[in-house]
């Protein structure tokens, strides 16, 4: 039994569990969707994508202009809530897959539970500023200004760390102007990539360091026996069973 519960624990399991946990989520999220627009094709409408294709065939003659955002059905408060709502709800949805690869991808001593916080609500936050000042280049140098006058002195613990704060803000960005297919996109591609990176151990080099983190007490013991043999302690008493 014992042993059993260790191998639940090795990296294998844990990529096989993640790349699961992935594929089930993203087929559940895309069966709610269709059934829910089956149901009340009317929500077609507010559903914040197609902007994908404004920006691909749009006019480059002017860089200055706004971005169109495709949601012709908004007219009054009730519809632009709804519209707002479904955009915010999609960037949380879309986020949630990542945070689950950096759970299972950091190490205990990388790992930071409030840049798992923040790429949860980063988005949030983004689609909604996005959403202001897509249409005005007044309020987007209001933004700036705002912007640098806040100082974040929160350091990332691991420098890739910071691809994650970067597809957060791209999430949001993508969800503020009616193009959430680019972050669906996106984020799928990002959380499969990385997966199966971990299962080809793709650049691998003896002693090199690997993202994935080892949840059983011994692989941690030999982490900590690779990097500083002197420090290094018995696995069972990392684990408290040696108490």
């Amino acid at each position: 039994m014992a042993a059993h519960a260790a191998s639940e624990g090795t990296p294998q399991m844990i990529v096989r569990r993640l790349f699961v946990r992935l594929t089930l989520f993203y087929a559940l999220v895309t069966g709610l969707v269709f059934g829910a627009v089956t149901l009340n094709p009317a929500l077609v409408d507010f559903l914040p994508i197609g902007g994908a294709q404004t920006l691909l065939s749009g006019p480059v003659s002017d860089p200055l202009s706004s971005v169109r955002i495709d949601a012709t059905r908004v007219a009054n408060l009730g519809s632009s809530i709804l519209w707002l709502f479904i955009a915010v709800s999609g960037a949380l949805l879309t986020t949630i897959p990542v945070t689950w690869t950096y759970i299972a991808s950091r190490a205990r001593k990388e790992y930071d539970q409030a840049l798992v916080e923040t790429m949860i609500v980063l988005p949030i936050a983004v689609t909604s500023i996005v959403v202001m000042v897509h249409n005005s280049l007044a309020l987007a140098f209001s933004l700036a200004g705002i912007v640098g006058g806040v100082r974040f002195r929160n350091t990332l613990k691991s420098s890739g760390d910071a691809i994650y704060i970067l597809l957060a803000i791209a999430i949001g960005l993508a969800a503020g102007i009616g193009a959430l297919e680019i972050a669906l996109v996106m984020t799928v591609m990002f959380n499969y990539a990385f997966t199966t990176l971990w299962v080809a151990d793709y650049g691998a080099l003896i002693g090199g360091h690997r993202y994935m983190r080892a949840h059983d007490a011994e692989s941690v013991a030999a982490e900590d026996h690779e990097k500083d043999p002197a420090k290094a302690s018995d696995p069972h008493e990392q684990s408290g069973e040696g108490r």
